[in-house]
């Protein structure tokens, strides 16, 4: 409880590092107190096949978020208006019962202002049975010394990889520095968990790094960019999962780019780069997966 305390009172979790006194009822750029509020729990079937596999993922959806992002898809969660206060102790309760539904793993969506309260949940759990892989599901936006205290709590790290180009990362997220945070969180994560392992029964990822990257509209140019600094970072050591799932949500209706949905012929001249590059490994998405029915329903729903 002490290092809940310590970290919550001056917050420096994410790149923001806003020092919000969370703890005192203050509200970070996350939009969160140090309340932990939770918005859906439950067997999630959408995420890629090595994480969702035969039963689903157990996945935990945080309220609030660090990136702003004027398109966000969980808009009315990651604004903190959806979401149940509950305590550490049950959060540990929450992944227990996931473990009893058969989900293949925990997976904590947008956990970065919430890691002293998940680790805390986590050794609970673990004392009392819990014993699934842990997924960090992350926009990416990281600072390296908050993912040095997961260490030993998480075993697969999926994380977008957003923008490579700074314009464009502080136009749509408000975040300039979103690429450097993004390179130095990921060879961090990569560095905690190597190249990934597969379990050659379940066909379910025991460990390793799943690097999302959602093509946005007109963005072909930034999507390449991403594709190619993975790729000649990690090379095949990592699973990159090309999505084409962009849905224009009520906030960016009008927008010039933002406002439509990735076009075939824009998705598949990225899938043909990240081809020609030599990427073997990884995920893309075929048919009509820009639909709403993706994003859950955040009704509190298993909290």
């Amino acid at each position: 409880m002490k290092w809940i305390e310590t970290a919550m009172s001056d917050c420096v979790l994410c790149p923001r590092m806003c020092h919000a006194d969370r703890l005192a009822g203050d509200r970070g750029f996350c939009k969160e107190t140090a309340e932990l509020v939770v918005a859906r729990a439950a067997l999630h079937m959408w995420e890629e096949e090595c994480i969702s596999g035969e039963y689903g993922s157990g996945t935990v959806f945080f309220a609030g978020c660090n990136m702003g992002c004027v398109y966000c898809q969980n808009y009315n969660i990651s604004r903190a208006e959806a979401g149940k206060v509950i305590s550490v102790g049950r959060l540990a309760e929450i992944f227990l019962e996931l473990q009893g539904q058969g989900a293949g793993n925990i997976n904590l969506v947008t956990p970065t202002h919430y890691v002293p309260q998940i680790t805390e949940a986590l050794e609970l759990a673990k004392e009392k049975g819990m014993r699934l892989p842990v997924v960090y599901n992350t926009s990416g936006y990281e600072r390296v010394e908050t993912l040095q205290l997961l260490r030993g709590y998480v075993d697969i790290y999926l994380p977008d990889f957003k923008y490579m180009d700074e314009k464009t990362a502080g136009e749509y997220s408000y975040a300039p520095d979103y690429p450097f945070y993004a390179r130095r969180a990921l060879a961090e994560m990569y560095f905690q968990t190597g190249n990934f392992k597969m379990d050659a029964h379940t066909g379910l990822l025991k460990k390793g790094v799943v690097v999302r990257h959602l093509v946005l509209p007109g963005q072909v140019g930034n999507a390449r960019k991403v594709i190619r600094y993975l790729y000649e970072s990690y090379g095949n050591g990592i699973l990159l999962s090309i999505m084409n799932q962009y849905t224009p949500m009520p906030q960016v209706k009008g927008h010039p780019l933002l406002g439509r949905k990735v076009t075939k012929r824009e998705y598949g001249k990225v899938v043909d780069y990240a081809l020609e590059l030599g990427v073997e490994c990884g995920y893309i998405q075929e048919g009509e997966a820009a639909l709403e029915s993706f994003i859950p329903e955040f009704d509190g729903v298993g909290v």
